[in-house]
């Protein structure tokens, strides 16, 4: 098609070019110019949600999921384009970018029917009681209200499910609130055609053109200055642990502190119980292996650490090691992640007490899967095997005893997911595990492996710190949206005055 991006950002419905340029890297194909963002920029952006939220943020259910309708159809009708850019940039397969552009519209879908059932609002009325000793109660109602203007950082390694038009910018939008994004140099172009499909839906639904701005690039400084700006209510963010927490203190810092809504990162443990390895071992050691390098291992719910007793170990190693050999080198989202995996890759291999199971050499923007081994009390000694290396590198943890598999899952840190692999005479161990792992991630699986996150009601995509900077908190799922709510309470007022959703 020979899609050619214009490079400009869009600002309270206006194309605007800066001075300033970057270029893509993408991963084939021509590398395009980008306008750099400002600080500047993202005051008009600001200044033109909060303008935009006086209307928005008191529209109808039914409008804003009209709306959130529209975003996806325009989507879909770009969809050959997006494919065409996204694949470019990112150098995703064209399956893989096709499936994501589905979830992207599916989740605006989801939105859309989700506000219109109203049960998000949590709505609660307690009744006047005038005749009440020894005093009266007045008429009380709850609703949950939009916080206002919210900021969202596009995600580097789902450049349509988790950026522009993504899980963040969806929920905010299905609450009322106006989005402002900082897309991802990563994928500038895929971003800008994702923002044209908002700004034709924002114009056929007659809306607000501040309800939604894109400013590409820029410094750290135009990213400081969206969290940091007084008319932000809250910041999406997902990325590095990092990135995530300097964002998240300026948010603490700011004169009104306001919430940052970070995924940070995970390492996802999978426990591996006696029983279910006697009767399955060298399947389990598949999945994984299947798991682990699925998307050159970037996914956020990539299971990075395996647990099995030390006397079941070498039967998964040596299955692990037959099904990772023949897996070649994938090409990476960015140069940057695939020097950061190199080096994580390189500071596991150098740690004391790591053995090398599979060792592979990745080069240039292409990463190989790595697989090592390390002792329960060696991996507890050693933080940075608790971080996480974005990629397809595995760590298979040795325990001596049951008793040693719960003391070190005591000592795991805050995860997004955490995999229990049993059968029926494992029922004890698991249901000792279990509680210690509630407590460290907001997904728990059995018998299953944990890429892929399900858009449902049921779902959590967050988890305790550093996994993500909010336990109470999801960026997947209906509950997302609860992030850019608060509840109000109405005493005494007549119903005319009422917020439409509690009147009647």
């Amino acid at each position: 098609m020979g899609f050619k991006p214009h490079g400009k950002h869009l600002i309270n419905g206006e194309w605007i070019g800066t001075e300033e340029s970057f270029k893509s890297s993408p991963a084939s194909g021509e590398a395009h110019s980008f306008s750099v963002g400002s600080v500047e920029l993202v005051d008009q952006a600001c200044q033109a949600a909060e303008e935009a939220f006086w209307t928005y943020g008191y529209s109808s259910r039914e409008s804003r999921a009209a709306f959130l309708n529209a975003i996806a159809d325009e989507i879909e009708a770009r969809g050959d384009i997006l494919t065409e850019i996204g694949s470019q940039e990112t150098g995703l397969p064209e399956a893989r970018l096709q499936g994501e552009r589905g979830r992207t519209t599916g989740q605006l879908r989801f939105f859309a029917q989700h506000i219109l059932k109203g049960d998000y609002l949590d709505r609660r009325h307690d009744e006047a009681l005038p005749d009440r000793a020894p005093l009266p109660r007045p008429d009380l109602k709850m609703v949950q209200r939009p916080i206002g203007p919210v900021g969202v950082f596009g995600a580097s390694n789902f450049p349509l499910a988790f950026s522009t038009a993504g899980g963040d910018t969806a929920s905010a939008l299905a609450a009322g609130c106006p989005v402002v994004v900082r897309g991802h140099s990563a994928h500038p172009g895929t971003g800008e055609v994702v923002t044209e499909a908002i700004n034709a839906a924002i114009k056929s639904c007659k809306l607000h053109p501040g309800v939604f701005s894109l400013i590409q690039g820029g410094p750290r400084e135009v990213g400081a200055a969206i969290v940091q700006h007084p008319l932000i209510n809250a910041v999406g963010f997902t990325g590095s642990l990092a990135g995530g927490r300097a964002l998240f203190d300026l948010c603490a810092q700011r004169p009104k502190p306001i919430p940052f809504f970070g995924e940070l990162g995970s390492i996802n443990p999978m426990f591996m119980l006696p029983e279910a390895i006697k009767a399955r071992g060298e399947d389990i050691a598949k999945g994984w292996a299947g798991s682990l390098v699925m998307g050159a291992g970037q996914f956020c719910t990539n299971p990075g650490i395996g647990v099995i007793l030390e006397e079941q170990a070498d039967a998964v190693m040596s299955a692990l090691k037959e099904a990772l050999a023949g897996v070649g080198a994938q090409v990476m989202l960015t140069q940057g992640i695939a020097t950061s995996y190199q080096k994580g890759v390189e500071g596991i291999e150098a740690t004391a007490g790591v053995h090398a199971l599979v060792s592979t050499d990745s080069s240039g923007r292409e990463a190989c899967p790595n697989l090592f081994k390390v002792s329960s009390s060696e991996f507890l000694k050693n933080h940075n095997l608790s971080e996480e290396v974005f990629g397809p590198v595995g760590l298979l943890i040795t325990v001596k005893s049951v008793d040693e598999m719960i003391d070190l899952a005591k000592g795991f840190e805050g995860q997004l997911t955490a995999t229990i692999h049993m059968d029926a005479g494992d029922t004890d161990l698991a249901k000792r595990l279990t509680p210690v792992l509630e407590r460290k991630a907001g997904r728990l699986l059995v018998n299953g492996f944990p890429t892929g996150v399900e858009v449902c009601d049921t779902m959590v995509h967050g988890g305790p710190y550093p996994a993500s900077t909010n336990f109470g908190a999801t960026s997947v799922g209906s509950m997302a949206i609860r992030r850019f709510l608060r509840p109000v309470c109405y005493q005494a007022f007549p119903d005319a005055v009422l917020p439409a959703d509690l009147q009647g």
